[in-house]
Order: C-alpha cells, then structure tokens, then sequence
C-alpha cells in the first residue's frame, strides 16, 4: 500500500495543473468578423482576359476587351456592380455591324446594369471621328445620354474644342461645352470695297 501514496500525490498534482490552464485559457478574447448582412457586397465573379461580344436582343452589339472583370453583388437587392479596374476597350456596332462607338478608359464601373462611370484616361471616338479626351465620363444606358464634369478635349476635322460640364447624346453627336475655348478655321476672304 504504500505505493499508492505517491501516485495519489502524482494524480492531484495533475488535476491541480489541469485546473490552472483551464481558467487561463478561459479568458482568451475571440476575434470573429461582423457577420455579413445584406447591405454588403460580396465579389461574386472575378474574371482576367476577357475578350467577348455582348448581344442586345440577339443582335450583336457591343466588343469588349478587359484585363481584369469583377462583379459585386448588389447591396439589399440591387442589381450587380461591375468593375473593370485595369482598364477596359469597348467598340459600339450598328445595325450593319459598322463600329459606331469607341470607348476606352483606365477604370470603369457599370453600376446597377444602367450608369457606366470611366475615369482616368477616357477616349472617344464617335461615327464622324470625333475624338473627346477626359478623365471622367458618365453614360446613363436608360436616358441615353453622356456627360461629365471635368476638363473635357474635343478634336473634329474642323475644330478643336475644350471645355467643362459636358453633355451629349449616346452617340456623342450631338453635344454642348461649358466654360469653352477653341479653335477653330477661318477662310480669308477678300476686304469688301467701298
């Protein structure tokens, strides 16, 4: 029997250890993130070199070229919110295919499958060969129209144009410049004898 003693010391020496991590560990603080409720956005598709044509009513309409396509889901229902972070190349086809719109920025964003928003260096080119250079460029799918609010560049055959507060139709032919300067070609005429 008197080897029984010493385990019995052995065995509450271990307990009495066993009891002593159990409350040191008890008050460990969990790091858990916010849940996640539907007012956020969560990355849905993530997609890299993209080259694909979009379709309208099975008619063939837009040229799409992107590095990089991420879309969000919408917040509380909403629709997606596309991202083209590494730029994006669109070309706009007519009825007979020809390419009526050129568009090519450093960051777009199509929100809610109805408002594009390109910033940094936007490039237009309509059907006529306008060119209009900005940093910013705003395109409402549904009103049809364009506009922007920043130091816009415009180059025609004929003129060129600069300005602010931009606004124009959807094939960007049809367009006023406010707070503008340009240039623009003058014929020499022969003075009017008296």
């Amino acid at each position: 029997m008197s080897w029984n003693l010493p385990l019995k010391g052995v065995a509450g020496s271990f307990l009495f250890l066993l009891m002593l991590l159990s409350f040191g560990c008890s008050s460990e603080v969990e790091h858990l993130a916010e849940p996640i409720t539907g007012k956020d956005t969560l990355l849905f598709m993530h997609s890299k070199g993209i080259n694909t044509f979009i379709s309208d009513s099975g008619v063939m309409r837009y040229h799409m070229v992107v590095e990089e396509w991420d879309i969000y889901n919408g917040a509380n229902g909403e629709q997606p919110t596309w991202q083209f972070l590494k730029g994006m190349l669109m070309e706009r086809f007519d009825e007979t295919f020809h390419i009526d719109l050129f568009v090519q920025s450093d960051t777009a964003y199509l929100h809610r499958q109805q408002i594009w928003e390109l910033r940094g260096r936007v490039v237009v080119r309509n059907i006529n060969g306008d060119i209009f250079r900005t940093e910013e460029l705003f395109w409402d799918l549904d009103k049809h129209e364009m506009w922007n609010y920043q130091y816009m560049h415009i180059t025609t055959p004929e003129r060129e144009l600069e300005g602010t507060h931009f606004y124009s139709n959807e094939q960007m032919t049809k367009y006023s410049v406010l707070n503008s300067t340009g240039t623009f070609p003058v014929q020499e005429t022969e003075p009017v004898s008296r």
